[in-house]
Order: structure tokens, then C-alpha cells, then sequence
């Protein structure tokens, strides 16, 4: 049975870094269907916001933090994370370094599809990881200019269906991306992975830069991609209102058991 840390209402995967990666390859070969989220405190906290997204996250089979500031979430709470933050860039990079050496047991191998990002950020994004690991197959390439539902997104799944992949990167921006994968991977019956993982195309695509590593580990890759992207002041606005609203919720759910 899945340990499981509720963060006000979003049950995450008592997990570390390895663990999840190794469900991801082990959902691979075993062809079992499984959605990766990685959400971070905004993203939770739209999720008390709004219940139906909140439905919508917990219908993944992996939730991991993706964000600093659920981790301290999990502290102020009393339920820490036991591997801390794990980042959806790095379980993506993470399983693309293995999956190149995976075979199907007919001996095929696995077929990686990207979706996401403007024009050309996938190809580019595809060509770095064929740089640094060859082996990795591609099934196909897709940008996220396309809506969301009807006719585009119908041609979308046809088209990833026809490719004949295994794992697909839906790189979206959240809540966008989770929304999509809930309402169509009924319809992409072939994909085994579907892999929610926002604005790593830009990363691995070398567009957008990750934080130096001294800003990650001190929790302020946040900060860092403020003083890079100055117009995310507005949704980072969140991340007091998450903080403070946890404090709340914690001192009001202690004065309710007593």
C-alpha cells in the first residue's frame, strides 16, 4: 500500500529521489499506466482553491514536491518528506538516462515522445538528450500550441498514438498539463507513462538555465528564477499566502482535536 503525506489535501509519495524513479521503470515494465505530478506550493494551493483540481492531482499514481516550499509544508505539519524535494526535471532526466538500456520483451525498445513548449523548444530539447544519451528512442516531437480539447487535441492523441510511444512528456505548465493528461489518457491507450513536467523542455533544451546549484540547495531556486523572470512576481505571490495559510491550518486543526 502507497505511504502517502497529505499537504492540505494533496496526497504526495512518501518518497525519495531513487524510489521514484524506480516506480517509473518499474510501471514501464510492467506496462502498468501511470501519471507523474510534481506540484509545487502554488500548485497546492490552487488545489485548496479549487477541489475539483485537487481531485484532478490526486488521480496521479506518483506525486512527488516539486517546490521548497511543500517540503517545509511537510515540516510545519509533522510529516516530513524523507528525500526531501524531488523535482520533476530530475526525474525526467533521471529516467531517460535509464531508458535507453531498457528493452520491451520482444526486445523493441521503449519510445519517448516530447510534447510541449513554442515551436521547435522540443526538437531542440531532443536533440540535447540524443547528445547525452544516444540510446534513448524517440518516438515524436510536438510543441504545446495546439487547444486543449476538441479537434486540435484529437489530433494531438492520433498523432501520438500513431508514433507508437511509451513514455510521454506532456510539458504544458501546470495546472494545464495535469488537466490534460486526466481528461486524455484514456485515449492514448499505448502510452504507459505520462510524465507532467512543466518547463523541462526549456531546461533540457538548454533555453532556460536551472538555478546555480548553492540556490537549490539552499531553497532558493525560486528566487533565482524571480531575478531571471521578473513577471512571475504575480504567481509567486502565492508562495506567502501558501506559507502562512499552512501555519493556519496546522494551529486550526490542533485546536479542533483538543
Amino acid at each position: 500500500m502507497r505511504e502517502r503525506i497529505n499537504i492540505r489535501g494533496v496526497a504526495f509519495d512518501s518518497v525519495t529521489f531513487d524510489e521514484a524513479v524506480t516506480r517509473l521503470t518499474d510501471a514501464l515494465v510492467t506496462g502498468t499506466q501511470t501519471a507523474l505530478y510534481t506540484p509545487n506550493s502554488e500548485i497546492v494551493q490552487a488545489c485548496v482553491e479549487d477541489p475539483a483540481l485537487c481531485e484532478i492531482i490526486n488521480s496521479a499514481e506518483l506525486i512527488t514536491p516539486d517546490g521548497i516550499g511543500v517540503v517545509k509544508a511537510g515540516r510545519i505539519l509533522g510529516t516530513p518528506f524523507p528525500g526531501g524535494r524531488v523535482a520533476g526535471f530530475d526525474l525526467g532526466r533521471a529516467l531517460l538516462s535509464k531508458i535507453g538500456a531498457m528493452q520491451k520483451p520482444d526486445g523493441s525498445p521503449y519510445r519517448v515522445y516530447f510534447l510541449g513548449g513554442k515551436p521547435g523548444v522540443a526538437e531542440a530539447a531532443r536533440d540535447a538528450i540524443l547528445a547525452e544519451f544516444p540510446d534513448v528512442t524517440f518516438a515524436g516531437t510536438g510543441d504545446g500550441y495546439f487547444k486543449k480539447e476538441g479537434e486540435e487535441t484529437a489530433a494531438v492523441i492520433e498523432t501520438v498514438n500513431a508514433s507508437g510511444a511509451d513514455v510521454l512528456f506532456v510539458c504544458l505548465g501546470a495546472p494545464t498539463q495535469e488537466k490534460w493528461i486526466y481528461h486524455n489518457r484514456a485515449a492514448m491507450p499505448g502510452v504507459t507513462l505520462f510524465l507532467g513536467l512543466g518547463g523541462s523542455l526549456d531546461g533540457y533544451a538548454g533555453i532556460v538555465k536551472r538555478a546555480p546549484k548553492i540556490f537549490i540547495k539552499l531553497g532558493l531556486e525560486w528566487f533565482y528564477r524571480l531575478c531571471k523572470e521578473p513577471w512571475r512576481i504575480k504567481r509567486m505571490s502565492k508562495l506567502p499566502v501558501f506559507y502562512f495559510g499552512t501555519w493556519k491550518y496546522k494551529l486550526t486543526r490542533k485546536k479542533n482535536a483538543e
